[in-house]
């Protein structure tokens, strides 16, 4: 049968997956999928732990998929663009597609607990702009990060 709730005690209970991001080894967090657990494939729901003095992710923006945050405990900074802005629990965070890079940045004393929602769309595409690479996501076939300098834009399917 199919699980449709995910009861306080075993959101408590979940250990949750420690990831390190792939370009970023100071981004660890536990990852605590709510939305796997009951089978939702639209948008990912998580609930994010992260440790002082580590960040939650790599310095990114999405292209197509919108993403938000809502902070549970703790403090943080949080990058958008090139601003910095101190973020607590019971701020929330919108990222809009093509919006601005973001990351947070657990600058407290405590664990920054957080609630992330995120579009699972079946193409994205990504940059991480402090690695000066993009990422192409499309469903099916592996992810690809490429450098910047290797991008090109030929002019192909132009029509006389």
């Amino acid at each position: 049968m199919q699980k449709y709730i995910v009861t306080k005690e075993e959101i408590r209970a979940h250990k949750g997956v420690r990831k390190s991001h792939f370009l970023n080894q100071n981004a660890r967090r536990i990852n605590k999928s709510l939305g796997d657990l009951t089978g939702i494939t639209g948008f990912g729901f998580h609930i994010i732990e992260v440790e002082p003095g580590h960040e939650s992710t790599e310095l990114h923006k999405h292209y197509h998929e919108d993403e938000c945050i809502f902070v549970l405990e703790g403090q943080a900074e949080a990058t958008i663009g090139e601003a910095k802005y101190q973020v607590k629990a019971g701020d929330f965070i919108g990222y809009r597609a093509g919006g601005e890079a973001h990351q947070l940045w657990n600058t407290g004393q405590s664990v920054l607990k957080c609630i992330v929602v995120g579009q699972r769309l079946d193409h994205d595409v990504g940059d991480y702009p402090r690695k000066k690479k993009r990422i192409f996501r499309n469903q099916g076939l592996d992810w690809n990060v490429v450098d910047f300098a290797d991008l090109s834009a030929p002019e192909a399917g132009k029509k006389a």
